[in-house]
């Protein structure tokens, strides 16, 4: 699994394992490759925990064509199961278009009680026209803290370093194409420590009565998911 999945940690590599019904401590891992790792606050951490089923968060970040033109990528993250909700890309997010985005996000009723974002001068009087009709309360972040919009960023990071740095974007559509097969891995397959080990789909724990393990390539073979070999 570290070599096919370069990216992976420790603790990824042992919840994967779980999920195939082998049990291994976290240590044995990190005996052959240790990764130190910092806990957050505890009281943010727990204040988020408490109303992570009411909440979602937006953002956009960049990234560069082989062209150098820039796209920016909108995601919206629900915070409960870490799912990304929605997302789209475009070359000039302007507020109409970024309205439109919650639009989509949240179809027939489905708005949440609370959105985070950050206070960009790109969300416009638009967007917080469209924000109060959803009837969602925003929470806006104070500047340059990234830590109070912790999930979205936590996401991105992970969209960058298990997709983004490994390939070159040609166009608008090809970034679209990346990120949707991305996201078919990350929903049912990826494996999360802040969902006690779960993916966002409610991944089932497998039992592997034999050590036949067969790996199956995701994302272009960015990464590879595992189901125990049928008897």
């Amino acid at each position: 699994m570290w070599q096919a999945n370069p990216t992976w940690g420790s603790p990824r590599i042992v919840l994967e394992l779980r999920m195939l019904g082998i049990d291994v401590a976290k240590s044995t891992i990190e005996e052959y490759k240790p990764k130190p790792s910092k806990p957050p606050s505890p009281t943010w951490k727990t204040f988020l925990k408490q109303h992570a089923r009411e909440r979602v968060s937006m953002d956009f970040f960049v990234v560069p064509t082989v062209t150098f033109k820039v796209l920016f990528v909108f995601v919206v993250l629900s915070h409960d199961r870490r799912r990304i909700v929605h997302f789209n890309v475009t070359e000039h997010p302007t507020a109409q278009w970024t309205a439109q985005q919650l639009t989509e996000a949240f179809p027939f009723d489905a708005a949440p009680r609370y959105l985070t974002r950050d206070g960009d001068g790109s969300y416009g009087r638009r967007v917080r026209r469209r924000i109060r009709s959803l009837g969602i309360r925003k929470i806006v972040t104070a500047p340059a803290s990234p830590w109070q919009n912790p999930f979205v960023e936590r996401v991105i990071g992970t969209i960058r370093r298990e997709l983004l740095h490994h390939v070159v974007v040609l166009s608008e559509r090809h970034l679209k194409r990346l990120l949707s097969d991305y996201l078919d891995y990350y929903h049912p397959w990826r494996t999360h420590q802040s969902l006690a080990g779960d993916t966002p789909d409610r991944r089932p724990i497998r039992s592997a009565k034999s050590a036949q393990i067969s790996e199956f390539p995701a994302v272009h073979g960015l990464h590879h998911y595992y189901l125990p070999k049928a008897a």
